[in-house]
């Protein structure tokens, strides 16, 4: 079922003398989930991009080969033509089983593999998109440089059309270079680290999320980017690779019905309404089809009518989606597999952890400093899950701060993140600052990074700073407390600011109440299994289990009752190596939950809001 047993340093990869490349087979991890062994040798088979989706395009998953580059002098000698030593799964985390790899300190890294261009691509750009690489990578096309990106959560394209054959043998050759949290680099990593410690967790690195080519026109669509709210209005901006001012043609669908027609040009951002349109929301997630025709490119996408908005309901601020008033209830969701690490084994496994969600009644998720691929927003659209995205920070505890220039490649990549995801209807409102982590104090840079947020969606909510070091920037007052609530209330732990009644009452993160499980459902790592103990709590039954939870939802609910709670997230998901505090377990096979119980308690949370002037 499963390769070699254990996890290998990248040098003790390359010293492989038998002149062959290692066969892939999947490592046996620490902890493996239901869906390891159907992983298979061709993942993530969908179509990774359905905001701006092509119909000529090609998959590149798969067995790929790697080697160790042992340092960033490797780039001067590339391996083209040449066998590297290892296959590998793309896409994958290095560090992870899935990879066939489960590499440790792969700061370095060569991956290789070969495709052919189709016919069908003739007089067409050749556009090769990586849905994220962790962390800076180069792309070499047939022996020559033909590319560069930095940043390990976004998605990138380089056009290779003048570096590929059609029809033939093409290599490509990646360079991957990922310092995590070595030295005194200070970059967007979230809860990874090279040395693993309770809340911080193995590391990932390399091609994680899809890569494929498709074909496009001269002049085809870069970005588009797609907001429609609750009065029918749709509005678009068709950014273009080539000249401003070629004609855009946009058309809206219900199902197979045209029901909205607009048109615009290229780089230049036009609207135009839709009658009698039925609104997004979680109770009804409906989604409307979209065609954008720009000269001889068209791109299907989609959308949600929905407007987010805040404003005072009954004298306390709120926010309101389509004018209303709703709760948001979620989960602090890590989004990390044992199996994976930081990509799911597939799309079914993914899939399952929001089903669970939303079946308990959860309405939100809060996607806790990690970016997820395109098809995790997707499905939250489909769902009629609420999301919360944290920009994923840079190093805890000030440990070191960011200088002058890592600052400004953290603001760099915040804006990436907004620009590639704020078309998702199921995004709600971004996170910039999570606990202070990588927040410089000697000023306050979180006021220009949401003025710039603002500036650049004005149609979502901001959360400057969620929990802790909190100057009045953004449009929450947002406390993190463990394990009971403090939200929008007038008591408030060391760590949180007093509450703001200018702003929207949230309890970020609370909760967190931990529940060992026997060994075959535990990250089997004996540095994990020693820091359960540092859980804020501990139970030692199911039972009492779920009696703290339904104590601290009934606290929550009485605070919604008395104070000005607007918003709760409780942590979490899923256990995540050491820690021990999830609704499942890490491997997904044991629930906690005591479904009606929760259920009950979540739909009360609903009701006490409803009370205060929102809708159930």
């Amino acid at each position: 079922m499963f390769g070699q047993c254990r996890s290998q340093h990248p040098a003790a990869l390359a010293n492989n003398n038998t002149g062959q490349t290692i066969k892939y087979s999947v490592k046996q991890p620490p902890l493996t989930t239901p869906w390891t062994t159907k992983v298979g040798t061709n993942p993530w088979p969908e179509y990774p991009r359905p905001q701006l989706e092509r119909s000529e395009w090609q998959n590149l998953n798969g067995i790929w080969q790697y080697q160790d580059a042992e340092s960033l002098d490797g780039l001067q000698t590339p391996p083209f033509g040449q066998a590297l030593t290892h296959e590998v799964l793309v896409p994958s985390c290095l560090e992870s089983a899935l990879s066939g790899l489960q590499g440790t300190d792969t700061l370095y890294s060569w991956l290789r593999t070969n495709f052919t261009v189709p016919k069908s691509f003739k007089d067409q750009q050749v556009l090769l998109n990586f849905g994220a690489v962790d962390y800076e990578a180069t792309v070499f096309v047939n022996g020559k440089e033909a590319g560069f990106n930095r940043g390990g959560y976004f998605h990138f394209t380089v056009d290779v059309t003048e570096y590929v054959d059609l029809d033939a043998d093409n290599e490509l050759l990646v360079f991957v270079h990922d310092p995590t949290d070595s030295g005194e680099t200070v970059i967007p990593i979230g809860k990874q680290r090279l040395v693993p410690s309770h809340i911080f967790y193995r590391p990932c690195s390399g091609i994680w999320q899809s890569i494929w080519i498709e074909a496009a026109p001269g002049d085809y669509i870069t970005r588009l980017d797609v907001d429609a709210d609750m009065e029918g209005k749709v509005t678009i901006t068709a950014n273009s690779a080539g000249q401003n001012g070629v004609a855009v043609d946009v058309k809206v669908y219900d199902g197979d019905k045209q029901v909205g027609h607009g048109q615009g040009t290229a780089d230049k951002t036009f609207d135009f309404t839709v009658d009698n349109v039925k609104l997004w929301s979680p109770d009804s997630p409906k989604l409307y089809n979209v065609t954008v025709t720009m000269g001889e490119d068209e791109v299907h996408s989609y959308t949600g009518f929905r407007t987010i908005s805040k404003g005072k309901v009954d004298g306390v601020v709120r926010p309101l989606l389509n004018g209303e008033f709703v709760f948001m209830f979620g989960t602090l969701d890590q989004g990390y597999w044992p199996d994976g690490l930081y990509t799911p084994p597939n799309r079914e496994a993914m899939v399952y952890d929001l089903e669970v969600l939303k079946d308990l009644g959860f309405n939100m998720v809060r996607k806790h400093i990690k970016v997820e691929s395109a098809l995790f927003y997707r499905a939250c659209d489909e769902m009629g899950l609420l999301v919360i995205q944290d920009m994923p920070s840079a190093r805890p505890l000030q440990d070191p701060l960011p200088n002058e220039e890592q600052q400004e490649e953290f603001a760099r990549q915040l804006e990436l993140l907004v620009n590639q995801f704020k078309s998702y209807p199921s995004i709600i409102t971004w996170v910039v600052y999570n606990e202070g982590w990588g927040q410089i104090t000697e000023y306050y840079p979180e006021f220009d990074l949401t003025d710039r947020v603002r500036e650049l969606d004005p149609s979502r909510l901001v959360d400057s700073t969620s929990g802790w070091i909190d100057h009045g920037a953004g449009d929450f007052s947002d406390n993190h407390h463990y394990a009971n609530p403090q939200c929008g209330t007038p008591f408030y732990s060391l760590q949180s600011s007093p509450h703001d009644s200018s702003r929207i009452g949230m309890q970020g993160e609370f909760g967190g109440i931990g529940h060992n499980v026997s060994i075959e459902n535990l990250w089997n790592v004996e540095a994990a299994i020693n820091a359960i103990n540092e859980t804020y709590e501990i139970d030692e039954t199911l039972e009492a289990w779920n009696y703290r939870g339904h104590i601290l939802l009934k606290e929550l609910e009485d605070q919604i009752r008395k104070f000005e709670c607007s918003a709760g997230v409780w942590t979490q998901t899923t256990d995540v190596e050491g820690e021990v505090n999830g609704l499942m377990t890490y491997d997904r096979r044991v629930k906690r939950v005591d479904e009606k119980q929760w259920k009950d308690d979540i739909q009360a949370l609903y009701d006490a809001a409803a009370e205060r002037g929102a809708r159930s």
